[in-house]
């Protein structure tokens, strides 16, 4: 596995340039481990609009854009960051990257230049042949994987079995384990409905599919606490009671981890065959240009693909 970190710019009409060149900027020696995928003059005005100067020496595999106008999403940029990622994984699937870091895109915009996926969790899955992968978000004080991802509220309790908990626990049980050298990780499992269902007065799912999955962890071996009333969970993850949560849904994770994390926390593609980052923020169009935008989600998806990296690439006989 290659040691080098593929970077996409994501959407050219978003912050992810933005950030990308702000953190790049505040890690010299890190970016020398990295390749840019994306247009080089995209990524100049970036730096100028944050006020930052690119390490000398970057390495960039340039793939030109049209005009975009910062803040305003259109055609060009949306075949422009897809193309950006396309090349990417193309890189990445020869063996010339071993970590990809993406900058955030716009799924509207790329879906209209081809690319129809819920997200960049689910086209990874695709292009790498990997059909069980999970969404997960490391910080320095939460760890959270989540059972479904990009499914409306409302098909939630449709889309949510035993199996995809299992799988989802299992994914995040070998992450922490392997990645983070926990050698027993102690999961979460949260519950689905208020008060975790209160013994079925406020819901079934508790009972009939996250009860037994956690039947079926405890047999593979793991340790693993739940169903969880949701409002408490994540306290207890903070106060040191689970080294990772398994959420039920998007926002039921992604709010707490905002709360608290949102420059620290990076979202990581868990069952890849390579490592996969990125920052735990949006496009933000509204801010795009004009040197608002925060790096440090970007600079800590940058660091975490790293030490991942090193991790998986170390001798066998170093690991543990």
């Amino acid at each position: 596995m290659s040691a080098r970190i593929g970077i996409t710019l994501g959407d050219p009409a978003g912050i992810g340039p933005e950030v990308v060149a702000a953190a790049l900027a505040a890690d010299a020696e890190l970016a020398g481990a990295c390749r840019i995928y994306g247009s080089a003059a995209v990524l100049r005005a970036a730096a100028i609009a944050m006020g930052v100067g690119l390490p000398a020496g970057l390495e960039v595999h340039d793939v030109p854009c049209g005009p975009v106008v910062a803040g305003k999403p259109d055609d060009v940029s949306g075949a422009a960051q897809v193309a950006w990622l396309e090349a990417a994984v193309a890189a990445a699937l020869r063996g010339e990257v071993g970590a990809l870091a993406t900058a955030p895109i716009s799924k509207t915009w790329a879906a209209r230049a081809g690319l129809a996926f819920a997200g960049h969790t689910e086209y990874l899955a695709q292009r790498f042949g990997t059909p069980q992968v999970a969404m997960a978000f490391f910080g320095k004080r939460m760890k959270v994987a989540l059972a479904t991802i990009h499914v409306a509220l409302a098909e939630v309790p449709r889309a949510l079995t035993a199996d995809k908990i299992v799988a989802v626990a299992s994914l995040l049980h070998a992450a922490l384990r392997d990645d983070f050298a926990i050698a027993s990780p102690r999961l979460g499992i949260v519950g689905l409905n208020p008060h975790a269902g209160e013994g079925g007065a406020l819901g079934h799912e508790e009972q009939t599919v996250i009860a037994p999955a956690m039947a079926r962890l405890a047999a593979a071996g793991m340790i693993a606490s739940g169903p969880l009333v949701p409002d408490v969970a994540f306290r207890q993850h903070l106060d040191g009671a689970f080294d990772g949560l398994v959420a039920m849904y998007h926002d039921q994770a992604l709010i707490p981890i905002k709360l608290i994390e949102f420059d620290d926390a990076v979202n990581t593609t868990l069952g890849l065959p390579i490592v996969r980052t990125s920052p735990d923020h949006g496009t933000a169009y509204d801010i795009a240009g004009t040197g608002h935008a925060r790096a440090g989600s970007m600079l800590a998806a940058i660091t975490l693909a790293r030490r991942l990296l090193a991790v998986r690439t170390a001798p066998h006989d170093l690991k543990g």
